[in-house]
C-alpha cells in the first residue's frame, strides 16, 4: 500500500512536541476527521462468550471454538477471520489449561509479532505513521518500569515460544514492549467497560491536550476520531491520553510517569478549573492550607490503595473504604471535589457489582452535574454517567428520570460517536421503548 495520507489532515512537525497531525481543511464539532482500523488487538478474557473475539460484536447468539472452548464468534466467516491470530492462543491454551494466564499487552505482542512477520507493505493503519516509527522512550524508564518489561518478556517465551518459533532478541522486545505500553489503546464500550487492547498507528500520531480538540471512540475494531472543537485549517489536531477530571498537577504527573513529557496545553498553564476541581467545603473557620495539603495527600493514598485493594478485598470492605474515606475528606472537601468525586464513582462501581440499585443511583445522582462542570464538552465520561443513571432509573421504574438521563447521553454521544453508530441506535431503541 502506498502512503496514501489521511484526506484532511496531514503529519507535521509540532513546535516542542516532535511529531503531530494537522488538519489542512476546516472540520466542524462532530464530523469524522478519519478512521483507523487496528494494526492488531486482542478482546479480554472476562469479556469472552459476550463477544466477538474478532469483530468485538456484542450479541447473545455467539459459538465458541470447537477446539479450545474459549473463544467466542458471530459466525464462520469471523472464526475464519480470527483464525490467524487466535491458533497462535487456541493450541496454548489446550495445552496449559486453566494455567494459560498471560496479561493483555503480552497477548497483544505477540500479535504484533506474528503481524509482522507476515506484512510487508504499509498497512491502512499506518497511512501517517508507521509502528516501527512508535517512541520507546527505553533512556527515561525507571527500574519498575524495566521491570514490568522484563517480566512481560519473561512472559512471552513462556506462553508463546513454543508457538511462535524464533521470537525477536532481547532488545528488539524490550523495545517492543515499551512502544505498546507508550503508544496502545484501550477499547472501551459505551459505558466506559474494558473491552481489549489494540494499537492505531496513525491515532497515535496526535500529540495530546488537556482541552482536546478531538475524541477518539471504537466501532468494533475501528477507531474513529471526531472533532468536539471547531478546527480550522493550520490547527493542530489534540486528543487527550487521559482521564481529564484531576488538576492540573496530578495531570501533570500522570503525563510525566506514562508518557514521559510535561504538558504544557492552555488548561495546564492558566489552571482554569483548579479552583473548581479542589473545592474546600465552606466551613465557620476555612482550613489552614497546611490542613488542605495533608488532605490532599491522604486522598492520593487512599486513591492508590483502594486500587489495590480491589485485587483481593470483598465487595463490602470495598465499599466500606470508600465510604470512610468520603467521611474524612468531606471535613474539608466539598462534595464537587474531584477527589470526593473518584471514591464515589468507585462505591458506585461496587453498589453495581453488589446489585445495589438503589445505591449506585444516589451515588450517581452527587456525581452527574460536578463531572458536567469538570470535564470538557462531549465528555464519554459525562455520557457514560448519564448513560449508567438513566438504566439504573428505568431498573427502578423512575422512567421519567430514566428518559431524561438517556436523552442527554445521546446528545453527548451523536457527537462523539457519531449518529449512525450502533451504540447510538441502542440507547434511542431504548428511549423509545418507554414512550
Amino acid at each position: 500500500m502506498t502512503n496514501e495520507g489521511i484526506e484532511g489532515t496531514e503529519r507535521f512537525l509540532s513546535p516542542g512536541s516532535g511529531r503531530g497531525l494537522r488538519a489542512v481543511r476546516h472540520f466542524s464539532v462532530g464530523e469524522m476527521v478519519f478512521a483507523c482500523p487496528s494494526y492488531s488487538y486482542v478482546l479480554t478474557v472476562n469479556e469472552r462468550a459476550a463477544h466477538c473475539e474478532h469483530c468485538f460484536s456484542r450479541r447473545e447468539d455467539l459459538f465458541k471454538c470447537g477446539k479450545c472452548k474459549q473463544a467466542y464468534y458471530c459466525n464462520v466467516d469471523c472464526q475464519r477471520g480470527d483464525w490467524p491470530m487466535h491458533k497462535l492462543e487456541c493450541v496454548a491454551m489446550c495445552a496449559y489449561g486453566e494455567n494459560w494466564c498471560p496479561s493483555e499487552t503480552v497477548r497483544l505482542v505477540a500479535r504484533i509479532i506474528m503481524k509482522q512477520r507476515v506484512t510487508t507493505e504499509r498497512t491502512p493503519s499506518e497511512r501517517l505513521l508507521l509502528l516501527k516509527e512508535f517512541e520507546a522512550h527505553l533512556d527515561k524508564m525507571d527500574s519498575e518500569k524495566d521491570e514490568m518489561n522484563q517480566a512481560d518478556i519473561a512472559a512471552l517465551h513462556h506462553f508463546y515460544s513454543r508457538h511462535i518459533s524464533d521470537l525477536p532478541d532481547e532488545q528488539a522486545l524490550t523495545e517492543l514492549f515499551a512502544q505498546v505500553n507508550c503508544n496502545g489503546f484501550t477499547i472501551e464500550d459505551e459505558e466506559l467497560s474494558h473491552l481489549g487492547s489494540a494499537v492505531f498507528p496513525d491515532v497515535a500520531l496526535m500529540n495530546h491536550s488537556c482541552s482536546p480538540n478531538v475524541i477518539v471512540t471504537y466501532k468494533g475494531t475501528v477507531a474513529e476520531v471526531r472533532a468536539v472543537q471547531e478546527i480550522n485549517p493550520g490547527d493542530e489536531v489534540f486528543n487527550s491520553y487521559i482521564d481529564l477530571l484531576y488538576p492540573t498537577d496530578d495531570r501533570k504527573e500522570r503525563l510525566l510517569d506514562s508518557y514521559f513529557f510535561t504538558c504544557q496545553c492552555t488548561e495546564c498553564t492558566t489552571k482554569s478549573k483548579d479552583k473548581a476541581k479542589m473545592e474546600i467545603r465552606k466551613l465557620s473557620s476555612p482550613p489552614e492550607p497546611e490542613e488542605i495539603r495533608t488532605m490532599v495527600h491522604y486522598a492520593k493514598t487512599v486513591i492508590e490503595e483502594f486500587r489495590r485493594a480491589k485485587h483481593f478485598k470483598t465487595p463490602s470492605e470495598l465499599l466500606e473504604i470508600c465510604e470512610l474515606s468520603q467521611e474524612k475528606m468531606g471535613a474539608i472537601f466539598a462534595d464537587t471535589n474531584v477527589y470526593m468525586l473518584h471514591m464515589m464513582y468507585q462505591a458506585m462501581g461496587v453498589c453495581l457489582y453488589m446489585q445495589d440499585w438503589d445505591g449506585a443511583m444516589s451515588y450517581g445522582e452527587k456525581i452527574i452535574q460536578p463531572y458536567s462542570v469538570h470535564y470538557p464538552a462531549y465528555s464519554l465520561n459525562v455520557a457514560s454517567m448519564y448513560l449508567k443513571l438513566g438504566r439504573l432509573y428505568l431498573g427502578l421504574e423512575k422512567k421519567r428520570q430514566g428518559v431524561k438521563a438517556l436523552k442527554k447521553a445521546v446528545a453527548i454521544m451523536e457527537v462523539a460517536h457519531g449518529k449512525d453508530h450502533n451504540y447510538v441506535a441502542e440507547v434511542k431503541r431504548e428511549i423509545d421503548e418507554q414512550k
